[in-house]
């Protein structure tokens, strides 16, 4: 199904058009694992608004869950996505097409990536980052976050609206995979936004304050 909707996506170029198949798809493939999502907060959202949004990250369909709290809000994003990801034999084709800017930690000038974000940004769009850089395996809800996403705010003048994924949902899916459980839910909170001018605070520090962490 990912591959599927891979192939879809790489025929589409206009942007909303984008943003409709990936909320498709994650609404069609969370159904079939009988997940569900709820979220709190919906309202703080700006209909239309442009954003640098980030999240927690615990879990491969953390993505689909933040799609599902962005819906129906005229917001086209992109995410930044791994390289790793960019050549996964089952994510690569959905990934490449999605709407996504590569991140490639190897490579020794990064000015491209940034010039890259700053010419979407100026089209409209809003960015999806997972400020933790990668997906937190321990029991905490999040590990440290790495700096560049602060950095893409400032550099960009763009409000930080943060987002909570409440649920273990790496949990959660093992429950759907293992033990086709039926009404398992993953609850996102949508959280007030971060000025980007705020320098009193580092990002996780202000991210843990609205969701008290």
């Amino acid at each position: 199904m990912t591959n599927k909707f891979g192939l879809k996506l790489r025929k589409v170029s206009d942007a909303a058009e984008v943003t409709r198949l990936r909320l498709d798809y994650a609404e069609t493939l969370l159904s079939r694992l009988n997940i569900s999502v709820q979220v709190e907060g919906a309202e703080k959202i700006d209909q239309g608004g442009q954003y640098l949004i980030i999240s927690n990250h615990r879990s491969i369909i953390d993505p689909l869950i933040v799609e599902i709290a962005l819906k129906n809000k005229g917001i086209n994003s992109l995410w930044i996505a791994k390289k790793e990801l960019y050549n996964s034999f089952f994510f690569g084709m959905f990934t490449r097409n999605a709407g996504s800017i590569l991140l490639d930690r190897d490579s020794n000038k990064m000015s491209s990536f940034f010039k890259e974000i700053k010419t979407n940004i100026a089209k409209g769009y809003s960015i999806c980052v997972f400020p933790e850089g990668t997906r937190s395996k321990g029991d905490s809800p999040m590990a440290g976050f790495k700096e560049g996403s602060q950095i893409i705010a400032m550099k960009n003048r763009l409000q930080i609206l943060p987002v909570f994924i409440k649920n273990n949902a790496n949990a959660v899916l093992m429950e759907a995979i293992k033990k086709n459980t039926q009404g398992l839910k993953v609850t996102i909170e949508i959280g007030d936004l971060i000025d980007y001018k705020d320098r009193t605070k580092t990002l996780e520090e202000s991210y843990k304050q609205r969701f008290n962490l």
